[in-house]
């Protein structure tokens, strides 16, 4: 037998072995030792490869002196021939030994407390309900951190089983992330994230628990993947409820938290959808009665008014019925409802805050967080951070030596992410700048177009220069913002990095108030815009404002301006929903196709456990913080300019449903199990919802006054109106001033003579025969502007007052959860002296006297503990 068929033997030996072991065995060779971490790299032969294995073998060996047990797979036994993988293994004196340093909390005794009782609507909800064992896997405990001097404290059964696997693989990457590997340059360097930046490793990852599609078989005794992917991930469980306990033990605190909160967003979503659906159909309803858009679609009054040309030179004067579709559009969401809407949202608003703060608190008291400490992961010190750090100096708290970067060698960065952030955001401006200029030049030829081509006549009904300027102007608005937020992405975590936070904690909030300011002048305005400057600032016939002294500035249409608000809030957030649903999904699928292609197989079915979760995508640090932002803008959206749109609400509601499925098929199916990690609430973005909601009363205020079409109707209809049986009857006329034809300045004129004396253009204005105030604002003008600025002022403090009273009458902390807590407190105080006095009088033995003293300084303590709880 030649070499060549001798190794060819061994090889399938090895992998025949391979797959006796099983394909999905999440354990060592020996069948024992579970596997917690996986390191993976290729052996590359490039001029640093001596480097890299230099570093990899001290690396290893001090992971080995922490006592960590490591496996090594050879690259012959890889699908692709070329990669390596290291298993890691933590034993139990590890285990014992780190859950004390990262005070880890676990179970004493089990809970005498019973689940909160479900609501009397539980039968009607029933199809929404999951099982009680999806819900609750585990029985609920009273719990102490860990210490490895009171083992005997802690419920242990089965050390193979006692830690979760999400604790074990917090614990591991907390060891990798602090493990030396040399000195290079004469510095200290360590840390995991180092030597993957350096690709001295090709990745770092906690294995699954087995394959999503079946259950676990031997010798694997569960497989919580499974679970999650039957009650959770699957689109037909899209009115489901959300297996939260489930969800938190196997991706961690921090990934449940942020399901939690958009599950409860979403169920609060339900409620505004309903009411704003409710004022839509209001709208449609009322569209026939409505007084004004009779007017205007009248061929006897609309079609008698010839209105002023909306370009200079090109444009040609035109009737107002042409505009008799939009007024009725515009009806649906300009209406007596709107009103009632804007100040529905703002209380919701605050009913959703307050809510979710009870909510929350419920959350750390059956999640064991209620101590939670965020010292304990987010204020660690970021090994890039030590080992960029040249001084030390002496923590007032803990009195020891730690490195410390003096402010000056920051000051530099700080100066460049400020300029870096102000550019972009500049560029955003200057962006919506072009795109206006785009809007003001193209209007004239889509005007001039559309006059000319007979073959447009039969649509100009529907389809106006201004509804195509609108439409094309949002769509490219929407693109540009796309790309900027693409190359916008990229430059702000790098800055940030650049800045060399201290914390995890401050490079995350670093990085949120840089995205955050970019995103919300990025996507939002656009919609200020149009809200707020878009035809409040046009002058009038003959003394037209110009952009640049070159482009007329924009009008609106008669019936106001928040239908084309309406217009952008739809395409910019349909748009923004859609992009990012299909992205999330195809991304990663596209991305796992093409690695297993390249592994030259397209099976799962074929190739380790480990080798499987390799292929998958990584979900990466900053995974949750692009979930936050998107949920966050969404909200801003939803609350922001909801005014205008009664149906943000609702598309909010329908794309998140989508979006919990989504985001639960690509973390359970798609992605690398992410490292467990802690978190008691969604941190620096509830303060920013806080902000959001402060602003949207004035935004929606304003919308109302300024955008919306009801103060000038409800000041005619109060004191202008004529005709007590039809009070509305001749708004239309009213609201229309009067221009003298041959007042045009020849520059603006439009190049093709009429015979019209003079044309109507959209303000209060006196007309041409009053001499002495000719095209001056008339008293009708100052009433609605005084009415506009009263009604902002009084819904902005009638919003603010309820806000207010809700904040004070809904408790923080519901009452259940604050006698919950005491009675934990005791308990735990109870079973803690309970063990101590049972371990002294053991260590006692017959000194009765001193063990007399002792029990009653311990019952003194405990006595101390029910006085304070």
């Amino acid at each position: 037998m030649s070499s060549r068929e001798s190794s060819f033997l061994i090889k399938e030996e090895r992998m025949f072995q391979k797959r006796e072991q099983s394909k999905d065995s999440v354990f060592f060779r020996d069948g024992i030792r579970q596997i917690d971490f996986v390191l993976s790299y290729v052996d590359d032969i490039k001029k640093d490869s001596d480097l890299k294995a230099e570093r990899r073998k001290e690396f290893e060996l001090n992971l080995r002196k922490t006592g960590l047990e490591l496996e090594v797979e050879d690259k012959r036994d890889s699908e692709d021939g070329r990669t390596y993988f290291v298993k890691i293994h933590a034993p139990w004196e590890v285990l014992v030994t780190y859950a004390e340093v990262l005070g880890i909390k676990m179970p004493i005794k089990e809970s005498d407390i019973p689940r909160p009782e479900n609501s009397p609507l539980r039968y009607m909800l029933g199809p929404v309900k999951l099982p009680q064992d999806v819900m609750f896997p585990r029985p609920e405990y009273f719990t102490a951190q860990f210490s490895r001097h009171r083992q005997e404290l802690f419920l242990i059964e089965d050390e193979a089983t006692f830690f979760p696997s999400s604790s074990r693989n917090r614990i591991v990457y907390y060891i990798l992330s602090r493990c030396p590997f040399g000195i290079e340059d004469g510095k200290k360097r360590f840390g995991i994230e180092r030597l993957l930046t350096s690709n001295t490793y090709s990745s770092a990852y906690p294995l699954h628990d087995g394959q999503y599609w079946k259950p676990a078989e031997p010798p694997n005794t569960v497989n919580e993947r499974y679970s999650l992917y039957q009650n959770w991930a699957r689109f037909s469980y899209f009115y489901k409820e959300q297996p939260l306990d489930l969800i938190k033990d196997y991706f961690g605190e921090k990934i449940g938290i942020y399901f939690v909160f958009l599950g409860y967003y979403t169920e609060m979503l339900l409620i505004a959808a309903v009411v704003g659906l409710a004022c839509l159909i209001y709208g449609i309803l009322s569209m026939d009665a409505n007084e004004s858009s009779t007017e205007i679609c009248d061929p006897e009054i609309g079609g008698q008014m010839i209105m002023c040309p909306l370009c200079d030179q090109v444009c040609d004067y035109w009737r107002l019925n042409s505009t008799c579709l939009t007024s009725k559009l515009s009806h649906l969401f300009d209406n007596e409802s709107t009103v009632f809407f804007a100040i529905f949202m703002g209380i919701w608003v605050t009913l959703f805050l307050e809510f979710w703060k009870q909510r929350q608190a419920r959350l750390e008291y059956e999640w064991d967080l209620v101590d939670f400490e965020e010292e304990q992961q987010q204020l660690q010190l970021r090994p890039e951070f030590e080992a960029m750090c040249k001084h030390r100096k002496m923590n007032p708290v803990t009195k020891e030596m730690e490195p410390y970067m003096p402010l000056w060698n920051r000051i530099p960065w700080y100066f460049l992410s400020g300029a870096t952030v102000t550019f972009w955001m500049a560029l955003v401006v200057s962006s919506m700048v072009a795109v206006l200029v785009y809007r003001l030049s193209v209007f004239a030829t889509f005007a001039s177009f559309m006059e000319s081509e007979a073959s447009f006549q039969h649509v100009k009904v529907y389809f106006t220069p201004q509804i195509a300027t609108s439409l094309s102007g949002s769509c490219l608005n929407f693109m540009v913002i796309l790309m900027l937020n693409f190359f916008y992405e990229k430059i702000s975590a790098w800055i940030t990095k650049m800045e060399i936070p201290r914390t995890y904690q401050e490079y995350e909030s670093s990085l949120t108030l840089k995205m955050f300011l970019f995103q919300f002048v990025n996507y939002y305005s656009s919609c200020f815009y149009v809200a707020f400057f878009k035809g409040k600032f046009v002058g009038y016939p003959g003394k037209y404002t110009y952009l640049f002294n070159v482009w007329r500035s924009e009008e609106c249409d008669p019936g106001g301006c928040l239908i084309e608000l309406t217009t952008q809030l739809t395409i910019i957030m349909t748009g923004k929903q859609i992009f990012g649903n299909i992205k999330e999904a195809i991304y990663p699928l596209v991305f796992n196709w093409w690695r297993r292609r390249k592994a030259r197989t397209n099976s799962e079915k074929l190739y380790s456990r480990w080798e499987q979760d390799h292929d998958l995508e990584t979900f990466g640090q900053l995974g949750l913080f692009y979930e936050y932002l998107e949920t966050v803008i969404q909200f801003g959206f939803v609350t922001l300019f909801v005014a205008s749109f009664p149906l943000a609400p609702l598309l909010a509601l329908l794309n998140n449903i989508i979006e919990i499925r989504v985001d639960a098929w690509k973390l359970t199916t798609q992605y690398r199990r992410p490292v467990a990690a802690k978190a008691h609430s969604i941190g620096v973005w509830q303060d920013i919802l806080y902000g959001m909601a402060v602003v949207s009363v004035a935004t929606n205020a304003f919308i109302v006054a300024f955008t919306s079409d009801i103060i000038p109707r409800l000041v005619y209809y109060y004191a202008y109106s004529t005709n007590a049986t039809h009070p509305f009857k001749g708004y239309v006329n009213n609201s229309l001033s009067v221009f003298l034809i041959a007042d045009f300045p020849n520059h603006t004129a439009p190049s093709e003579k009429r015979d019209y004396t003079t044309c109507r253009y959209r303000d209060y204005r006196h007309p041409p025969e009053d001499d002495e105030n000719k095209y001056l604002h008339n008293m009708q003008f100052w009433h609605v502007l005084a009415a506009k600025m009263t009604f902002i002022i009084v819904m902005e403090h009638i919003v603010f007052l309820v806000k207010f009273l809700l904040a004070w009458m809904i408790p923080d902390v519901p009452k259940d959860v604050e006698e919950r807590l005491k009675r934990e407190k005791l308990m735990t105080v109870k079973i803690l002296h309970d063990f101590e006095l049972k371990k002294l009088k053991e260590n006692l033995g017959i000194n009765s006297e001193a063990f007399s003293k002792q029990v009653l300084m311990e019952e003194s303590k405990v006595q101390l503990a029910k006085s304070t709880i």
